[in-house]
C-alpha cells in the first residue's frame, strides 16, 4: 500500500508539470483555462502546484482541449 501512494505522488507531480507545460506552450493564462473548465482561476492554479487533485471530469476536458491523451497528461506516456 505504502508502494501504491508513493507512486501516486510521482504521478501527481508529473501531471501538474505537464499541465503547467501545455497551458504556458499554448501561451493561455491560468484564468482562461479555468473558465474553460468552468472553475475559478485560484482553483486551477491549485492543480498546478499540487494543492489539489486533478478530478477525471477535468482531466478529461483538458485533455480535449490540448488534443492530447489523458496518459499523456497523468505521465504515464510520452506520447501526446
Amino acid at each position: 500500500m505504502a508502494q501504491l501512494i508513493a507512486d501516486f505522488s510521482k504521478y501527481k507531480e508529473k501531471y501538474r508539470t505537464r499541465i503547467r507545460d501545455l497551458r504556458e506552450d499554448s501561451d493561455l493564462t491560468q484564468e482562461y483555462i479555468a473558465s474553460v473548465l468552468g472553475i475559478r482561476q485560484n482553483v486551477y492554479a491549485r492543480y498546478e502546484v499540487g494543492a489539489h487533485d486533478l478530478p477525471v471530469r477535468h482531466l478529461i476536458a483538458l485533455s480535449l482541449f490540448y488534443n492530447v491523451s489523458t496518459d499523456y497528461i497523468l505521465g504515464l506516456s510520452d506520447i501526446k
